[in-house]
């Protein structure tokens, strides 16, 4: 019997389309809360193509860059880049760290990277991007989210309202269930190829 793969890219993509709102504040409350949310969010899809089609930095899951607008006015508006990876990348700091620098200089704006973490690996937490050499020096630090931390709270993920609770259920679920299509295809939750 052949295994049918999880499309997680395809999921997650039209999640934070249709919920991005609720992305961030089920994710990343601090950056939910400086939001001026009576101004929608702009996709920027297009222009993320354009940044990373010719990086040379591997695949990532899913990845989206937002322009939004501050409640505080200091900037006018920032991008948000979110990547999400469903697998251990040694390049992920790397792909971070070059789609940040290129949105930035594409828009000459501050650009904020988030990352989802969807891996089985506990301490894979890749955060920060740094290079130095002699007396230069770079670095991004960036926040991150790890799925598997929910685990713990599942009872907390089966009664909240909203849809990235469920959405982080069926990833945890998916990945449970990795290699074992009978048990995959009894979860109401798990992703396949007609979830969302």
């Amino acid at each position: 019997m052949t295994e049918v793969r999880a499309n997680y890219d395809k999921s997650w993509k039209e999640a934070l389309n249709e919920y991005f709102e609720d992305f961030l504040s089920f994710f990343f409350p601090a950056a939910h809360r400086a939001i001026d949310w009576t101004q929608p969010p702009e996709s920027l899809d297009k222009e993320l193509q354009n940044i990373t089609a010719s990086a040379e930095t591997g695949d990532g899951v899913a990845d989206k860059l937002y322009k939004v607008r501050l409640l505080d006015k200091k900037e006018a508006w920032i991008l948000i880049h979110v990547e999400v990876q469903s697998y251990y990348d040694v390049n992920l700091e790397k792909r971070i760290y070059t789609y940040n620098y290129r949105a930035a200089e594409l828009y000459d704006k501050f650009v904020v990277s988030l990352a989802v973490l969807g891996d089985t690996i506990p301490t894979w937490r890749p955060n920060r991007y740094a290079k130095s050499v002699l007396d230069c020096s770079l670095s991004l630090t960036f926040p991150i989210v790890k799925l598997i931390d929910y685990e713990q709270s599942w009872h907390e993920l089966e009664s909240s309202s909203n849809p990235f609770a469920i959405i982080t259920m069926a990833h945890l679920k998916t990945k449970a269930s990795t290699g074992n299509l009978t048990e995959r295809e009894e979860c109401p939750l798990a992703f396949n190829s007609r979830t969302l």
